[in-house]
Order: C-alpha cells, then sequence, then structure tokens
C-alpha cells in the first residue's frame, strides 16, 4: 500500500497586473472556476466524486474573496455537492501551504484525493490595512515588531542591512525581465497556462494565456525611477521596478495517492520531498527562505547543491539578493524563466504558479529536483523541496 502524495496535474491561469490588465473586473471566483476545469481535464480518468476536499489560498480575504471562497470555488465549477472546500491564508505562501495541506491530509489518512489552489485579486481585493483594524499594542509596536509595516518599509530595512546598492538591484531587475521575455518568447512558460476567457475592463472578451507583466526596459529607465516608500534624499533605494508586480491569477494542483493514481493510470509529475515554514524578525520579513529553505532540506534529505532549479520568490529585488547571498544560490538556475519582478506575484497563487514553472524548467531540461520558496509578509518564509517523477 503506497499513500505517497503526489501531483498528478498541475496548471494556472496567465499572471495580469492589477488594475491594469484583462482580469481588473474579473470576479476571482470565475478565474478560479476556468483555471480549476482546465487543470481537471488534464486527468479525465478521475471521478469528482472521489475528490475529498479543495483548500484554497488566498492572502486578502475581502470583497470579492471573503467567506469562505474554496467551497464557493466547488460550487461554481459545479463539482459534487460532496467535495469540501477550505480557505486558508498564510500570505505569500499560501498556495504552496495548500499543496503541503492536502499531503498531509492525505499522510493522515484523511482522503485519497485533493485539490489544492491559490488565487489573488489584487485588483479588487487587496489595499492597505486601515489603523482602525489594527491592535492598539501591535501598532505602538510596530517599529520593533514588524506586524503591520508595509512590505515596502522592510525591503527598505533590508537593503541597509545588506549594504545593498540600487544598481545592484536593478540589475537583477533587468535579468527578471529579460529571462521572462526570452522564456515567454520560446514557449517555455506556456505549457501551464489554462486560457481564461473574460470581458476586460474594456468590455471586450478577450482570452488571456499570455503573463501580462514582462516589461522592456533597461537601466537607464530604472535609474529616472522614483522611489516608492522612502524618498530617496532620506536614503530610500526600493522603486516600483524593483518591487513584484501586484496581479491578478489563479493556480491548482490535483494531488492523490500513489496508488489511487496507479489505479486510475494516471502518471504522477512529482512529490513533495520536503516543507518548512520559519518566523524571523517582521521588519526584515524578506529574509524568510534564508530560514526556511535550510528546514526543508534537512526534511528531504538533500543539499541545495542537488537541487537542478530554484524558484525564489522576487518580492523585492533587496530581499532577493540577500537570500541568494546567503543560501549560496546557484545564479544559472535560480528564476531560469524570470521572477517576480517581471511575471507578478498574485500571493495566494504564486506557490503553485511556481511550482508550475519549477516543472516546466524541471521537464524540458530532463531534471529531478526543484526548490520553491519564499518570504511571508509579518516575519516568516517557507520552502518546498520536489522531485520531478514525469
Amino acid at each position: 500500500m503506497d499513500r505517497t502524495p503526489v501531483i498528478v496535474a498541475i496548471g494556472r491561469s496567465a499572471v495580469q497586473r492589477s488594475k491594469k490588465q484583462a482580469f481588473a473586473t474579473t470576479h476571482p471566483i470565475e478565474i478560479c472556476n476556468q483555471v480549476l476545469r482546465g487543470v481537471l481535464a488534464k486527468v479525465p480518468q478521475l471521478d469528482p466524486n472521489d475528490i475529498e476536499d479543495l483548500v484554497l489560498g488566498c492572502a486578502s480575504h475581502v470583497n470579492q474573496c471573503s467567506q469562505n471562497m474554496a467551497r464557493l470555488v466547488v460550487q461554481r465549477a459545479e463539482l459534487p455537492n460532496t467535495v469540501c472546500g477550505q480557505t486558508i491564508n498564510r500570505f505569500c505562501s499560501s498556495g504552496l501551504q495548500a499543496m503541503a495541506t492536502c499531503m498531509n491530509a492525505i499522510q493522515a489518512g484523511q482522503g485519497d484525493v485533493y485539490i489544492a489552489g491559490g488565487v489573488e485579486s489584487m485588483s479588487l481585493c487587496y489595499g492597505p490595512y486601515p489603523r482602525e483594524f489594527q491592535d492598539d499594542w501591535l501598532a505602538e509596536r510596530d517599529d520593533e515588531i514588524g506586524g503591520y509595516m508595509p512590505m515596502g518599509i522592510t525591503a527598505e530595512n533590508v537593503a541597509k542591512k545588506y549594504n545593498i546598492s540600487r544598481v545592484e538591484m536593478e540589475e537583477l531587475a533587468l535579468r527578471s525581465h529579460q529571462l521572462a521575455a526570452k522564456a515567454r518568447d520560446e514557449g517555455k512558460l506556456a505549457p501551464s497556462i489554462i486560457p481564461v476567457k473574460v470581458i476586460n475592463p474594456q468590455g471586450e472578451e478577450v482570452v488571456v494565456d499570455t503573463d501580462g507583466g514582462i516589461l522592456n526596459t533597461s537601466m537607464e529607465k530604472m535609474a529616472k525611477m522614483k522611489t516608492c516608500f522612502v524618498p530617496e534624499e532620506e536614503g530610500g533605494k526600493i522603486t516600483a521596478a524593483l518591487s513584484s508586480q501586484t496581479s491578478d491569477a489563479a493556480a491548482f494542483a490535483v494531488i492523490m495517492t500513489m496508488d489511487k493514481a496507479n489505479e486510475l493510470g494516471i502518471k504522477p509529475l512529482a512529490k513533495m520531498l520536503g516543507f518548512a515554514t520559519a518566523g524571523l524578525d517582521g521588519r526584515y520579513m524578506g529574509l524568510g527562505p534564508i530560514y526556511a529553505v535550510p528546514k526543508a532540506m534537512k526534511r528531504a534529505g538533500l543539499t541545495i547543491d542537488q537541487m537542478d532549479e530554484i524558484e525564489l520568490n522576487e518580492a523585492f529585488a533587496s530581499q532577493a539578493i540577500a537570500c541568494i547571498r546567503d543560501l549560496h544560490l546557484n545564479m544559472d538556475i535560480t528564476n531560469p524563466y524570470g521572477g517576480a519582478m517581471a511575471l507578478g506575484h498574485p500571493m495566494g497563487a504564486t506557490g503553485i504558479f511556481l511550482t508550475c514553472k519549477m516543472l516546466d524548467y524541471l521537464r524540458d531540461n530532463d531534471k529531478k529536483y526543484g526548490l520553491v520558496t519564499m518570504c511571508i509578509g509579518g516575519g516568516m518564509g517557507a520552502a518546498g523541496v520536489f522531485e520531478r517523477l514525469n
């Protein structure tokens, strides 16, 4: 009997820039509906009645993403009423956490088939957290704890702590856009994308099947940009170009036991060998992968030198550079298809989005091991270690 949890199908929408592109006025449940149907179509052998639960990650549970969105997605996708739904939130790692949660449930014998998902509509559901909603004790100590600290300020803190220059950050941002453009033009980003038909903000029916954040930028263009969070004359370095793009997207993965996959004649795509989260000082939240990756590696029984591909979410250029330095990441295999400064960071969906990119790269290059890692708002990091099976 083999209850090893395996990913048997995975897919994502294209990532769209929030408030500016095709998903800006689309209900996130509708994006989820179309992507989920597309992913399930990859495993027609699966009887939807066998699905135990849908676990959906989402970082901003407000407006159109409020209530138990996972159950609403189950209903919108017209899955059987027996399929349950739970919505979870670990901010930027919500999608990766959803996959780990499904795998944990399988290993605990709570079910044989699960769907993990992630979604974010930063167009409709994202904004500053009002002071009146904040706990007074935490708010008064924000400079010491960082619980409510704007992410851009934490990025400035990391840049200062690690003495990272603006030019160094702009070089990484340029690399991100250039690699993403190359991957797009060569069709490397396309295999995992599920086309989504929507009415765009201009009232036109369009099919969204291409990531929309990749720019034809340059060092000269970035050098002219103003800082976003701290004035340049006060030492600020972080500009919009050095930040992940706010984005809209959805992504899903079907996870089941190895026995179930064999029973249905489905070739598993991958399995998770190790997963970890780690906490740290919230004022430097971008350093989270530095603490999470070694834990995940130890649990997987592997070293970072054994990784064939690494997806490090580029929340900000400063934190990405700090993590690259401390973890001694091989840049030849780190974000080879571009990162979040070019492709976006749809927070709840990012974990599964990055897993799609990782698996596509491993398949393209006939490689075996991959790492997905990101920092998390509030002072955490997460990491998942995967083995490609097919």
